[in-house]
C-alpha cells in the first residue's frame, strides 16, 4: 500500500481546562477539512497554534499522526479516534512514522516537506482525551508522530500520495529522538549527526549533551 494522507485538520483557539491551570485556550483539537488546503512556511490556511513556546514555528509547522498507530489506540481505549483527536494536522497511512529519519523529506502534492522531530505528550492532550495518565501512557508507548518542517509552499489534501523523496544516512529516526528527549536522556548526544533538521528550539539540549559528552573523564 502505497503511503498517503487519509485527512487534512485544523483548529482555530477553543476552551479547555487543564487541572492545574484552570481553563485556558487551545488548538488541539483539530477537525477534518474538505478539499485543497494552502501550506504557508508556518503551517495550514486556517490552522491556529495557541502557544507558540512549545507549538509551531518553523520546525514545527505541520503535524502527522498515523492511522496505524490512532487504530492501536482506539483497541487500548476502546474509543473512536478520528482524524485530528491528537492534534495532528495530517492523519498519515503507510508510512512508518516511528521509524522515520530527520531530514527526511516527502512530496506531498504540491507541497516539499522535512521531517523535524517527535511530538512530546502535554497536559493538553490528557485534559482533552480526559484520560488518566495519558501522557505516561503515551510516552510508554513511543508512537509521537512526527512534525513537519515546509521547505516548498503549495497546497495539499486528502487522499494526495506521500512520497518520500529523501533519507539521510544518519540513521536518527523520530523514535530514538523521543526516547532521547523523554525516557532516554543519554542519547541526546548520539542526536548530532541530525542536529540541523532539529527544531531550533531542540538544538540546545543536543548541543548540552554533546558539551557534557566532550568534557567527561575517559
Amino acid at each position: 500500500m502505497s503511503a498517503r494522507i487519509e485527512a487534512v485538520c485544523v483548529s482555530g483557539p477553543r476552551p479547555i481546562r487543564l487541572p492545574r491551570a484552570g481553563d485556558t485556550q487551545s488548538a488541539i483539537d483539530k477537525r477534518p477539512v474538505a478539499g485543497r488546503v494552502a501550506v504557508h512556511p508556518l503551517g495550514l490556511d486556517g490552522d491556529v497554534q495557541v502557544n507558540r513556546k512549545w507549538h509551531g514555528g518553523e520546525g514545527q509547522a505541520l503535524y502527522a499522526y498515523a492511522q496505524e498507530d490512532a487504530d492501536w489506540w482506539a483497541a487500548e481505549l476502546d474509543r473512536d479516534l478520528p482524524a485530528g483527536r491528537f492534534g495532528e494536522n495530517l492523519r498519515t497511512s503507510g508510512i512508518d512514522l516511528t521509524g522515520a529519519l530527520l531530514g527526511e523529506r516527502w512530496r506531498i502534492g504540491g507541497v516539499l516537506v522535512e521531517v523535524t522531530a517527535p511530538r512530546t505528550p502535554c497536559a493538553k492532550l490528557q485534559a482533552h482525551w480526559g484520560v488518566p495518565r495519558l501522557i505516561k501512557r503515551f510516552t510508554e508507548r513511543g508512537a509521537s508522530g512526527a512534525y513537519l518542517r515546509v521547505l516548498e509552499t503549495g497546497d495539499l489534501g486528502a487522499g494526495d500520495r506521500i512520497d518520500v523523496v529523501e533519507r539521510p544516512a544518519h540513521g536518527v529516526t523520530i523514535g530514538m529522538t523521543f526516547r532521547a528527549f523523554t525516557t532516554e536522556r543519554h542519547l541526546l548526544a548520539d542526536l548530532a549527526p541530525a542536529r540541523a533538521a532539529l527544531p531550533e528550539r531542540n538544538r540546545p539540549a543536543v548541543d548540552t549533551a554533546l558539551a557534557e559528552r566532550a568534557g567527561a573523564p575517559a
